[in-house]
């Protein structure tokens, strides 16, 4: 019988489902993002303000014909101060949900990586408690001596401020 176990054991580490991540960094911390869910990666459009909007959200952009909002993570996460301004070249990461596309922001280009999704771990409850809200992290991986915090986002944005992005 123990040699059956080894033998069921050794299929389930070759069968390990590997995934793709877009890798990013916010402040100085790296986040993924599933590749399933990013519609493209692009040099950020110009981007226009939006009145009575989350200070987090940047504007609305054109995107290949498609008006977008436009979110700076490093802001909805307190990673930066809201007046510290983007550099002159970013990177938008154009996230498609059911309900709606967004751009996420980020300073440099993003990559994409390959991991089994056995290392991902559940990310500890008190991080999760913290805030009913932030259910939006999947995951912990550890990569390399890395650490990447794995976003899960449709879940990143409330109702009412996926209401408040919704083109009246």
């Amino acid at each position: 019988m123990p040699e059956a176990e080894q033998t069921s054991e050794k299929k389930a580490v070759k069968q390990d489902k590997l995934i793709q991540l877009i890798v990013f960094r916010l402040g100085d911390e790296e986040y993924g993002i599933r590749i399933e869910q990013v519609k493209e990666v692009t040099i950020t459009p110009e981007i226009a303000r939006m009145p009575k909007t989350p200070s987090f959200v940047k504007g609305i952009a054109n995107l290949r014909g498609d008006i977008i909002a436009i979110i700076d993570l490093e802001e909805r996460f307190k990673l930066r101060s809201a007046n510290e301004s983007l550099p002159s070249v970013s990177y938008t990461l154009a996230i498609e949900a059911k309900d709606y596309t967004i751009g996420i922001v980020v300073r440099e280009v993003p990559q994409p990586l390959s991991i089994p999704l056995s290392i991902i771990e559940k990310t500890p409850e008190f991080i999760q408690d913290i805030n009913i809200q932030d259910k939006y992290i999947e995951g912990i991986a550890k990569v390399d001596g890395r650490i990447i915090i794995v976003l899960d986002m449709p879940k990143l944005l409330s109702p009412t401020e996926i209401m408040q992005l919704q083109p009246k």
